[in-house]
């Protein structure tokens, strides 16, 4: 699946097209969830996503969004980033539109950790985080660092 978006702008939901580089260089250097990530296991969560999708400025990845699903009853939204260039121009709603909307995950539930995109996500039927939620957070042994994997 393509979708242009005119101006030069398009989605792409095709695996082969993400430039891992692109990903991980913003997402290790600038995303606060992914701070140190190591290329390989960026490399690692693209390869095994259920899903991914791109946003592309002329050819270049500009966005990203992926999704890791049991196959049957939910779906995990994650590494979901516009460059910052680009901001402003709906590309995040478009990307996650076509994440959520337009795949074949629809019919799930779908969940997401976000600290500074509820608004986006509130267009989509995400709810506001309640109760109900228990995270157990990642466990690093003494003086490590085991990378986020989120």
């Amino acid at each position: 699946m393509r979708r242009d978006l005119g101006d030069g702008f398009e989605v792409d939901d095709d695996p082969a097209r993400i430039n891992v580089a692109t990903v991980h260089g913003f997402l290790s250097e600038q995303a606060y969830w992914a701070i140190g990530r190591p290329y390989e296991l960026q490399e690692r969560l693209i390869r095994e996503a259920t899903r991914v999708v791109g946003v592309y400025k002329d050819g270049a990845q500009i966005g990203f969004a992926r999704a890791v699903s049991d196959d049957n009853s939910f779906v995990y939204l994650a590494d979901v980033y516009v460059d910052p260039a680009h901001r402003g121009k709906s590309l995040g709603v478009e990307l996650v539109r076509e994440m959520i909307e337009n795949g074949p995950l629809t019919q799930r539930r779908w969940l997401l950790h976000t600290s500074d995109a509820h608004d986006l996500y509130r267009k989509f039927g995400f709810a506001e985080p309640d109760f109900k939620l228990m995270e157990r957070p990642v466990l690093l042994p003494p003086g490590g660092d085991a990378g986020s994997a989120s």
